[in-house]
């Protein structure tokens, strides 16, 4: 891989962690956001009806898998660049294989090839 084609990727590294930092101070918003209250018409800050405790159970749960995700994803992140520096990005980290440029567009910290991925993941490769 050129140092040109690595550079883009750090680019778009860069860039993705960026947007994601952002999406997860959202998140972290969303869920420290209080239920009931005055933001929702009420007159305290507890849900009155069992539906509307459900539903932020609901939501809080759903926020809180989706901010552990986004975390997953930075620390993935924060590896893809680290093994630019170490001079190993791009290569399967299994096979040792270079990892296609298609799969590495689409997800550019991936430590893994297609196949190695699938077979790690207990799936056959085609």
């Amino acid at each position: 891989m050129t140092q040109a084609e690595i550079d883009t990727y750090r680019q778009r590294l860069f860039a993705l962690l960026s947007r994601l930092e952002r999406d997860r101070s959202q998140l972290k918003d969303e869920a420290l956001r209080a239920t009931g209250g005055e933001a929702s018409g009420s007159l305290s800050d507890v849900p009155l009806h069992l539906a509307d405790l459900g539903s932020h159970a609901f939501e809080e749960d759903l926020t809180l898998d989706l901010l552990k995700n986004e975390e997953r994803i930075l620390e993935e992140i924060q590896a893809a660049l680290a093994r630019m520096d170490q001079g190993v990005f791009g290569r399967c980290e299994t096979c040792r294989q270079e990892i296609p440029r298609d799969r590495l567009h689409v997800l550019p910290y991936a430590r893994s090839c297609v196949v190695c991925a699938r077979k790690q993941q207990g799936k056959v490769a085609p």
